[in-house]
């Protein structure tokens, strides 16, 4: 054998070793792994029946704790109903002193704009209208008439118990009508001049005052302690008196004095009896309330008090039945979870990161016009909506609408602006959020707006620091109900930044371009303005060219604070002649104003007469127009204008009233061209 094949033989040799080797291995691996699922399913099955015998012993102890249960359970209905009537009552007394302010402020208490304020209370709270009683004992009802109720009412007593709740009375129209008044006084000079009382009907409650303790299955009654007197009682037809309702059969271990003396003693506690009614045990449950003595009372039947306690019974009995089941389902659930949960880490990651993009964007939209329509882009595509806009409040007369819409899809300027104007009432009643789906739910929100083809519609207020709205953000058409207004929430707060950027912004661009003392534009904003000169005209343009005369020599005689006067008293009369749209203030002594599209004999008497009104208050301007049709350039046309000023001032000047004497009049320069002197 040669040494090649030796060492052939040797590979082949380790080949096969290694071979069987892994074979082996992968056998250990099977064994091993069947080790620990045998591990795994006993350990289970030990849990199973483990859980299973504690169940046995956990369904004795749960049946007494829930019999226990349903007792606590009587005490917290009563308790969380009389809570409900005492808050109820709470602020309905707030919300009486609030008005009874209202009404002191008052000469007349039948005033109509009174009333119309006091009957836009009706129901609120626990009552359901509002009266007036004056101290003649009459009543002033709604709109302002006037009723007697001497006999039934007493101004007298009832002012000398201040603010409080009566007991059960009646109605001053219907005798068989039980209502409680809920009085608080009138003060006007610190006395009572009368009592302002909201009317509670006991016959109709609101429902969410008194609830439905045990799903509507309990009678709810409100008793007063003192005569027995029902306020309330949801189980007979009309209200009377406990005790003329007789002893009733109780069960063993109750009697009828202990009821009666509990009530009347303010107690809390219960009796079991048996219904005339429905022939089963009743659970009577009461106590005492925190208005006047009136008590609190449910009336349960056995069955229903102990409902849990048959149902958890029969619960658990089915859970051992079940439970191998809940098993396998729990598994299943959590491989569900477990996707669903890495898809909304997934996604909520996704909005983040869209989230963090929308504030780059608006960072500086303020300057970039372009951010802010691919930030309402991004809003678009995370909602995965048609349309959304953005409704901006700049000034209190002037608001910007950015909308950003889909590729494909129409919107009129028309329609867009009849929603956003409708989202605005909206809002500035203090709503949240708009959250609509339908086409009827749109138009049902928006019913003034012009909601054609919008299917659903998710809108957010931007408020500003202070709370006031400063815009409304909104998206239509969203592809699902994925995205929710929290989404739009979240974004609020840059578009609330981006709305005081640009308050900011306008603000710091507004005074550089406008004349602080005089309140016009100055000479930043008149070359700015120049390039755009084609289109303030059609026809044609004039160019008023104005000094004024002796601001100098005033200055130095008067002090400058008379020649600001000066300067103020030429910038009115500059507005209340010519306007203020293209006037401009280019020098220390020197404005310039354009006249578009107005006939030149206009002009000239609009000019005249400013020069009129100012000589009156003893300011003298040179003033010099040019007038045109066609314009070669701008600056040819103030050039002009400027020299006609210049000719008048000179003429101004050689008048020997105006003579300056020592002073050098100055000439105007025969290049033209516009000067920045002070004087």
């Amino acid at each position: 054998m040669t040494r090649t094949d030796l060492l052939l033989s040797a590979v082949i040799v380790t080949m096969d070793y290694r071979r069987e080797n892994a074979g082996q291995i992968r056998e250990d691996k099977d064994v091993k792994k069947r080790a620990v699922w045998n591990k795994s399913l006993a350990v289970t099955i030990g849990l199973i029946v483990l859980i299973v015998a504690a169940s046995f012993v956990v369904i004795k102890e749960i049946n007494s704790m829930e019999e226990q249960r349903s007792f606590e359970r009587l005490y917290e209905e009563a308790e969380a109903l009389a809570e409900n009537i005492e808050r109820f009552a709470a602020n309905d007394r707030e919300e009486l002193e609030m008005l009874s302010a209202v009404v002191a402020e008052y000469e007349d208490f039948a005033s109509s704009d009174l009333w119309k304020i006091l009957d836009s209370y009706e129901s609120v709270g626990m009552m359901s209208r509002l009266e007036i009683l004056l101290p003649d004992n009459t009543v002033i009802r709604n709109g302002g008439q006037r009723t007697d109720a001497k006999g039934q009412l007493s101004f007298e007593e009832e002012a000398a118990l201040g603010a409080h709740i009566t007991n059960r009375e009646t109605d001053l129209d219907r005798e068989d009508s039980y209502i409680v008044r809920h009085y608080v006084p009138i003060i006007k000079d610190r006395e009572t001049a009368a009592l302002l009382y909201g009317v509670i009907e006991l016959g109709s409650l609101p429902e969410e005052l008194i609830g439905q303790p045990y799903s509507g299955e309990a009678a709810i009654y409100i008793i007063d302690g003192n005569t027995g007197d029902f306020l309330v009682d949801t189980w007979h037809e009309e209200s009377g008196n406990i005790w003329a309702l007789g002893e009733r059969k109780m069960a063993a271990g109750y009697n009828h004095e202990q009821l009666k003396q509990g009530l009347i003693d303010g107690k809390t506690g219960y009796v079991v009896f048996v219904s005339e009614t429905i022939g089963a045990y009743l659970y009577f449950y009461y106590m005492p309330m925190g208005i006047n003595e009136w008590r609190v009372a449910l009336s349960v039947p056995e069955s229903i008090v102990f409902e849990n306690a048959d149902r958890i019974e029969n619960i658990l009995n089915l859970f051992l039945l079940f439970e191998g089941i809940c098993f396998i389902l729990y598994f299943l659930w959590m491989l569900r979870y477990v996707t669903r949960e890495t898809g909304e880490k997934q996604r909520q990651l996704d909005m983040i990161h869209y989230i963090y993009d929308v504030e780059k964007l608006l960072f500086n939209a303020h300057e970039r016009r372009e951010n802010m329509d691919e930030a309402l882009g991004k809003i678009g595509y995370m909602t995965m909506a048609d349309k959304v806009g953005f409704w901006m409040k700049e000034t209190s007369d002037n608001a910007r609408l950015f909308l950003w819409k889909k590729e494909g899809c129409a919107v009129s300027e028309a329609s867009a602006q009849s929603i956003w104007k409708a989202l605005i009432r909206y809002f500035q009643e203090g709503k949240e959020q708009l959250e609509a789906y339908g086409e009827e739910k749109v138009a049902e929100e928006l019913p003034a707006a012009d909601t054609k083809g919008l299917q659903s519609m998710l809108a957010v207020p931007v408020e500003g620091i202070d709370g006031t709205l400063r815009g409304v953000l909104a998206v239509c058409n969203m592809a699902d109900r994925l995205a929710g207004p929290a989404l739009l929430k979240s974004v609020g707060v840059s578009f609330s930044m981006f709305c005081r950027n640009v308050h900011t912004y306008n603000e710091i661009k507004e005074e550089g371009e406008r004349d602080l003392l005089l309140n016009i534009y100055n000479r930043n904003r008149y070359e700015k303005d120049l390039a755009s000169y084609k289109e303030w005209y059609e026809q044609s343009m004039a160019c008023v060219y104005i000094d004024v005369n002796g601001l100098h020599e005033l200055n130095n005689t008067k002090g400058h604070l008379a020649g600001d006067k000066m300067l103020r008293e030429v910038a009115e009369q500059l507005k209340v002649n010519i306007g203020t749209q293209y006037a401009y203030r280019i020098g220390g002594d020197e404005f310039l104003a354009f006249i578009p599209d107005t006939e030149e004999d206009t002009v000239e008497k609009r000019c005249r007469k400013m020069e009129k009104d100012l000589e009156e208050k003893d300011i003298h301007v040179s003033v010099g127009i040019q007038w045109q049709e066609e314009i070669s350039t701008i600056e040819e046309l103030v050039k002009r204008a400027e020299r006609k000023m210049y000719a008048a001032k000179k003429a101004y000047y050689e008048q020997e009233i105006h003579n300056r004497r020592a002073r050098q009049i100055r000439q105007c320069p025969d290049s033209g061209g516009m000067s920045g002197k002070e004087g």
